[in-house]
């Protein structure tokens, strides 16, 4: 009987752990995590969409498992009686010169094999009367779930199959004795035969705690992004889900409109550096953290690439004003009284020591141990098939 730990109760964390159960039914299993519930970081603070898979480089991880993980996403909320609403999404050209860009989104949206259609601007208005367009494209497999609720499902399978998850415990380190490795917890140590860290914001650090002699040399670093919600007299002026045409240099989609399956429509979210890797306002600021992104070299190449764009960013941060004006370009008639705060998440963004920012899904093994490096957006969209993918390489003898 193989012993599996899984560190990370986030939604791939969970979804690992579960496919790792369906794989070999007599594993132990536990997985722990250093907050008190599931989803406590990423998989909690995002809008909750279910990608397409429009966006992704054809035959990509995120490609490949974005497109398959819409489809068993929305099977897996039909069969738990999950919140989900299939919405459909509008990307959305508001002047001439991102029509070209648009249309070689809706190419790269054929090659992956996704239901898009190019509207022209009356074509758009039909779905979304209030939005400035000059074109469109509409993706009708885009979705709305609740990825908490995915969660806590998944954990009640891990746990109905006789596993574990440990809340309140957090890994400290992990050293080899034979073939196992000892993770050294809060709680105290855990045996165990195979670790498969799924850490998000603590991937790099995980990783790098265990012993092995090949060099890793990936940082993570957090991005915070800050969401607004439009007031509830104003939700009427977005029916579904917004976004612009995406910069193809970055890794973010860009401030967008987004309907939440609970109600009220999301906006946002920015990208700004975090002070801290858990920093969910300008106020967190963890020294450790922030030393530890401005030491690597990495971080300073990206940075002066992407200058103007960063200086943006934090203007955009700082001012309501601007953060509305933003939401303008795609809904004219949203005026800085239509918003409030709402709650921020941070992305863990991997770079490597060049400057590049890994963009694609990232696992890699050490020993019969796996991390997950980089599971950025889509990752809870893709969660059921990543996890099926790591169940696949971590319970290989």
């Amino acid at each position: 009987m193989t012993h599996y730990t899984v560190i990370g109760a986030g939604i791939v964390g969970l979804a690992t752990a579960e496919a790792i159960g369906t794989r070999e039914p007599a594993a132990q299993i536990v997985v722990l995590d250093k907050e008190s519930d599931v989803a406590a970081h990423q998989t909690g603070r995002n809008s909750g969409v279910i990608h397409s898979g429009i966006y992704y480089k054809p035959g990509s991880k995120k490609a490949q498992m974005g497109r398959a993980g819409a489809a068993s996403m929305v099977r897996f909320a039909e069969e738990n009686g999950i919140a989900l609403e299939k919405t459909g999404k509008l990307i959305v050209a508001t002047e001439a010169e991102e029509l070209p860009r648009l249309e070689a989104l809706y190419e790269r949206g054929l090659e992956n094999q996704i239901p898009v259609r190019l509207l022209d601007p009356v074509e758009a208005r039909e779905y979304e009367p209030h939005i400035n367009t000059v074109g469109a494209i509409r993706v009708e497999s885009t979705a709305i779930v609740d990825f908490v609720g995915v969660c806590r499902a998944l954990a009640k399978m891990v746990v109905d199959r006789g596993g574990e998850v440990r809340f309140d415990t957090e890994v400290t380190g992990m050293h080899h004795r034979g073939g196992q490795t000892i993770v050294q917890t809060t709680q105290g140590p855990i045996i165990t035969d195979v670790v498969v860290s799924c850490g998000g914001l603590q991937a790099d650090r995980l990783a790098r705690s265990d012993e092995s002699d090949e060099p890793l040399d990936y940082k993570v670093v957090p991005f915070r992004g800050e969401y607004y919600e439009l007031t509830p007299e104003r939700e009427y002026l977005v029916n579904g889900l917004i976004y612009p045409v995406p910069n193809p240099e970055l890794p973010f989609l860009g401030v967008h409109l987004t309907k939440m399956v609970r109600g009220g429509v999301h906006a946002g979210p920015n990208a700004v550096l975090a002070m801290a890797r858990e920093g969910y306002d300008w106020k967190t600021i963890k020294p450790s953290d922030l030393a530890d992104s401005l030491k690597y070299p990495g971080f300073w190449r990206m940075a002066r690439k992407n200058l103007g764009t960063g200086v943006m960013e934090v203007r955009r941060s700082l001012s309501k004003k601007r953060f509305a004006a933003s939401l303008a370009e795609l809904v004219p008639a949203i005026r800085e009284q239509d918003i409030v705060p709402s709650k921020a998440g941070v992305r863990a963004q991997l770079l490597q020591r060049d400057g590049a920012i890994i963009d694609d899904f990232l696992i890699v093994e050490r020993g019969r141990n796996v991390h997950v490096l980089n599971a950025p957006s889509p990752a809870a969209t893709a969660s059921l098939e990543i996890g099926k993918h790591i169940a696949s390489v971590a319970t290989r003898q």
